[in-house]
């Protein structure tokens, strides 16, 4: 899990070479405690198939509103610059499997 803030969110973005699984969180937010290890297991199972990037919506409010984030947790699923998917709210990991795979093996 990569972690991203106003100045080197684009960068990142620019350099990945798979889609990217933008994570938006905040320290406050009960649920990202939760999602944040479960995303981190899930993308080490699936390397390769997409990145994970974690963004702190109030340290980064100019990225959370380029991106409509109205609640965290917050997901956006970026496939050669283009969102492809939002998920709202934590899930159990099947949950989000099945909503990526959908995505990443059309």
């Amino acid at each position: 899990m990569i972690v991203a803030d106003d100045e080197n969110f684009e960068a990142i973005l620019d350099a990945a070479d798979s889609p990217v699984l933008v994570y938006f969180w905040a320290t406050w937010c009960g649920p990202c405690r939760v999602l944040g290890p479960t995303l981190e297991q899930l993308e080490g199972d699936v390397a390769g198939a997409f990145t994970v990037v974690k963004v702190n919506a109030d340290d980064s409010p100019r990225i959370a509103a380029a991106f409509t984030v109205m609640a965290v947790p917050t997901m956006k699923l970026v496939v050669d610059g283009h969102t492809v998917r939002t998920i709202v709210g934590s899930k159990p990991r099947a949950a989000l499997e099945t909503e990526l795979a959908s995505v990443l093996v059309a």
